[in-house]
């Protein structure tokens, strides 16, 4: 099989190749999460959430972004949240060491696929880390310390990244990763749910960023995790019209994509996705 070239300088240059996996075998099998909470008694409607999320690879192909499947295996419930188990920075990805039980495991089938490609990468085994806590501007890395990503990750990647510098933000105990609160859209303008940071940290992202605040509600609604494709375009769900209005106020094409049975896991567009290649 053809190696493929990795460069993912930041989160908004044209999407090229991408990572994702259907949601098969989607449920909530443990609550991990406040969204989940709310939703498990429920749960997922699994025929649903595949019909969105062909629909999503549908919206993906249109905009001739490549995209490439994992397997879905049912012993993985939460395998469409293909970010968390690794990321892109720059060349270089990283495989993600997951610490919810329920996810363990669904790094094997990603590092089965890359191998099968030749393709190298850093395995980030025994430091805990998500790749929802992790997104990229240039030479700086933002990295969310969460429940799910370690200080000692931190300095995992910053010492496997040294042209770069690593920015650790703590973030609330409620908050799942910083991608849930913070989402850089454009080489000036990020999204952000204030009270999910530290308020030296918002005045920090203040002097890099506009910062496009999102309601307490779309927040709740996965706002925050529009996924960029490129040229100002992202990919954002129907119902956050107050994200989707200041996003278009601000000249950006917003693309509309129901996803509402996928967010109930936790995770949306941003989530379902590992961009391997912008340019």
């Amino acid at each position: 099989m053809k190696e493929i070239q990795l460069n993912c300088l930041n989160e908004f240059s044209p999407l090229q190749e991408v990572i994702l996996c259907e949601p098969t075998f989607m449920k909530i099998q443990d609550v991990i999460n406040e969204t989940q909470r709310r939703y498990h008694k429920e749960n997922i409607d699994v025929e649903k959430a595949v019909l969105q999320h062909n629909k999503f690879l549908e919206v993906l192909g249109k905009n001739k972004i490549k995209t490439h499947l994992l397997s879905p295996k049912s012993t993985f419930p939460e395998q469409v949240f293909t970010r968390d188990i690794g990321f892109t920075v720059g060349r270089t990805l990283f495989i993600s060491d997951m610490k919810m039980p329920v996810r363990q495991g669904e790094e094997i089938e990603l590092k089965n696929w890359l191998s099968a490609r030749g393709m190298s990468y850093i395995d980030l085994v025994e430091d805990e880390t998500e790749g929802g806590d992790v997104l990229v501007h240039g030479n700086k890395v933002f990295i969310g310390l969460s429940d799910r990503t370690t200080p000692e990750a931190v300095e995992r990647i910053q010492s496997s990244l040294p042209h770069c510098d690593v920015i650790p933000l703590p973030i609330h105990e409620d908050i799942l990763h910083l991608d849930c609160i913070f989402n850089i859209v454009s080489d000036n303008e990020a999204l952000i749910y204030r009270e999910g940071l530290r308020k030296e940290d918002i005045t920090r992202l203040s002097s890099h960023f506009e910062l496009i605040d999102v309601s307490r509600e779309e927040q709740f609604t996965m706002g925050v995790n529009v996924l960029s494709i490129g040229n100002k375009k992202v990919i954002s769900l129907p119902i956050n019209k107050g994200v989707n209005r200041k996003l278009r106020d601000r000249g950006f094409e917003v693309i509309e994509v129901d996803f509402d049975e996928i967010i109930k896991s936790g995770g949306s567009f941003r989530c379902c996705t590992l961009p391997l290649l912008r340019g």
